[in-house]
């Protein structure tokens, strides 16, 4: 599989990561053993990047990662999240106090003694640029609680605010056919400064799998059914914040795109590949799943002519919603 060196990692990731919100909650119910297949299939893919978060399923994703490190430890990086366990999540909760203890309940759940990656998990804007914030990670890492950290955004101000410390090692942020504005204010920079971006929400929620219409129904548990409205958490996270029909829509229009022998996902992946992502992170329900999304690491280039209609079908149809807010 491709890979990409990341500077501020001082290593190696694969274009291709492994999501793992799915195996914890929001979605609909994965099985331990199902979420044990899924991770498996992507390591034997080539897949090198796993991202968690203490938050999935109240640990119990991180769990499952841990599990699977016993087998293939040394093999993969992982990569956690802390910070939404703050209740009330206000930013007088981003504490080294927390994140220490945040971070020895990550180290337990994962059963390593020093985490890989943390990145603050959206937290409130301020945090971003508060230079203590930066300090106390710089705390963690020398105690030898954590290697690394970075940040996972809401917005690209967010992330310029987080590119001026000069230890963040990565970016995660929304980036996908249908959130382009990473890549007019944040890609170059990240780039020029040695930082790994992070791509999540690659298929806006399975919006870019080009498999839904009007009438699909999610279930009572997935964040795409009660969180359309932006109510539990940022609505940029379900469907990267396009309405519905809009993004159904606009999903046909990009899946009669797709090459022969290619999937409507595999494309929209390789499309983040191809504008300068470090790897990206798709979520899986099921094995195949898995190894269907690391193959689009190596697929071919996409055409320029593909390239400039997939850009004018996010001009026509969903700039308007997206561009200014994120």
């Amino acid at each position: 599989m491709r890979s990409s060196f990341v500077p501020r990692l001082g290593r190696e990731i694969s274009l291709i990561g492994q999501g793992c919100w799915q195996l914890g909650a929001d979605w609909h119910h994965v099985g331990d053993d199902t979420a044990q297949g899924i991770l498996e299939a992507a390591a034997d893919a080539g897949v090198t990047f796993f991202d968690t978060a203490d938050v999935y399923g109240d640990g119990r994703s991180e769990k499952a990662v841990g599990e699977f490190l016993r087998s293939w430890g040394d093999e993969v990086f992982v990569a956690t999240k802390m910070g939404r366990r703050a209740d009330p999540h206000v930013a007088e909760a981003y504490t080294l106090d927390n994140y220490r203890r945040w971070t020895d309940r990550s180290r337990e759940n994962l059963g390593v003694d020093t985490l890989d990656l943390v990145q603050l998990h959206c937290p409130p804007t301020e945090v971003f640029g508060d230079p203590r914030t930066y300090d106390d990670l710089r705390t963690l890492r020398d105690e030898g609680r954590i290697s690394h950290f970075g940040v996972s955004v809401e917005t690209c101000a967010e992330a310029l605010d987080a590119l001026r410390d000069p230890d963040v090692a990565t970016v995660q942020i929304i980036l996908n056919v249908f959130r382009r504005k990473p890549l007019e204010q944040v890609v170059a920079a990240a780039h020029e400064a040695g930082v790994g971006i992070i791509a999540r929400v690659p298929l806006a929620s399975g919006l870019l799998s080009g498999k839904y219409d009007e009438h699909t129904e999610f279930a009572a548990e997935d964040h795409r059914n009660w969180n359309r409205d932006g109510s539990k958490m940022n609505i940029g996270e379900t469907f990267s914040g396009v309405p519905y029909e809009v993004g159904v829509e606009a999903a046909r229009e990009v899946a009669a795109l797709t090459p022969e022998g290619w999937t409507t996902a595999q494309m929209a992946l390789a499309w983040i590949g191809a504008v300068g992502a470090a790897t990206i992170i798709p979520g899986a329900s099921r094995p195949d799943q898995a190894r269907a999304n690391a193959a689009a690491a190596d697929m071919p280039s996409l055409d320029d002519a593909t390239m400039a209609a997939l850009a004018a079908i996010y001009n026509e149809r969903i700039r308007e919603h997206v561009h200014a807010r994120w």
